[in-house]
């Protein structure tokens, strides 16, 4: 196995900056995400290492091995796409052998990886079935089998749960997990679902615009963002996000005054609070803010509290059995502690 490394990568379609400037490490044996919005630049990133996309500007690595110039079979990379792209007129087995069948491999030894990946991803009762036979689940599983018995140096998969339901989204990110911990190889994984990213990396990119973010562990991009961007993107429900200024040792925004807010006076200041950061109280003096209840949300472990502030909402992760009608009022507490502060004009993050 082997890790991939961008020393200051550009790529450009015409006028458009898709990968501006990426300095990036990925290390042997980690499960890393490649985490933003459509059009960030992600998938781009993940096809200049599978070579299906030149490099405008930059070098390349795999391993210790420059790779701009390496055709795509010589890289010794799989990829695992979000349609399962698997052969129709061929039963399972005959889709996990193909690899290794237009490599020439003995019959024998076909038949021994094919039951070996088959066992790995649980499917070795359903080698005789045809892709039409199989649900979602079991097309993306024959899908990751087709890519463990050619043993590459790099898996690659680009958004390969987004075509499952959310049951199954759930199933498959657990094995993915555990295969990528049997097998200790290397993988890269695209996705724009900020959870995928949390339970799944050992390390996480955040990129947008085509410009590395962030890059930290799942706890370090969640409870450290370094701006606004990765603030906003991470987190469901998402960071709550106020317009104000310092001034006297606090923090005043429409509709809020939040003492103990340090790093001196200062206009032009956002606060991030998450909403489990919140809380609601019974009394207006233990509060730091009141508002009224725009919607509330029971999602079964907790309930989801959207209240009215001026302009903007507010969401509070509540108690399950919290039960107030809409349109009543509600007092906030924050903990200080626990905010965030940003830079309007610039939206990076102020350290105080």
């Amino acid at each position: 196995m082997a890790g991939v490394t961008f020393k200051n990568v550009t790529k450009r379609f015409g006028p458009v900056v898709a990968v501006d400037n990426l300095d990036l490490e990925i290390e042997d044996k980690e499960f890393f995400v490649l985490l933003g919005p459509s059009g960030c630049g992600k998938t781009t990133t993940m096809r200049m290492i599978a070579g299906l996309d030149s490099i405008t500007e930059g070098e390349v690595y795999i391993g210790d091995r420059l790779v701009n110039d390496l055709l795509p079979k010589y890289r010794d990379v799989a990829m695992v796409f979000q349609s399962y792209a698997l052969y129709p007129h061929m039963t399972v087995y005959e889709n996990i052998e193909y690899p290794l069948k237009i490599r020439k491999r003995p019959v024998d030894e076909r038949r021994q990886e094919v039951m070996r990946a088959a066992e790995k991803v649980q499917l070795a009762d359903l080698l005789d079935r045809m892709p039409r036979q199989l649900s979602g689940g079991q097309r993306q599983r024959v899908a990751l089998a087709r890519v463990l018995v050619r043993k590459p140096t790099v898996f690659l998969m680009d958004e390969p749960l987004s075509n499952l339901d959310a049951k199954l989204r759930v199933q498959m990110r657990a094995e993915l997990k555990r295969l990528q911990h049997d097998l200790a190889v290397t993988m890269v994984y695209v996705t724009h679902d900020q959870i995928e990213a949390m339970t799944l990396a050992t390390r996480v990119a955040v990129l947008n615009e085509g410009v590395l973010q962030q890059l930290a562990t799942p706890k370090g991009i969640y409870n450290d963002p370094a701006n606004l961007f990765v603030a906003g993107f991470i987190g469901s429900p998402s960071m709550n996000l106020i317009t104000g200024a310092l001034e006297n040792g606090g923090f005043t925004g429409p509709g809020v005054k939040l003492p103990g807010i340090g790093g001196g006076d200062r206009s032009g200041v956002i606060i991030g609070m998450r909403p489990e950061d919140l809380a609601v109280v019974e009394d207006a003096a233990d509060g730091h803010m009141t508002a009224p209840i725009y919607s509330v949300e029971l999602t079964g472990e907790s309930t989801l509290v959207t209240v009215r502030l001026g302009g903007e909402t507010i969401v509070v992760r509540a108690d399950k059995d919290f039960d107030r009608p809409i349109d009543s009022e509600v007092h906030i507490r924050v903990d200080p502690a626990k905010t965030y502060l940003f830079d309007a004009r610039s939206e990076q993050r102020i350290r105080v």
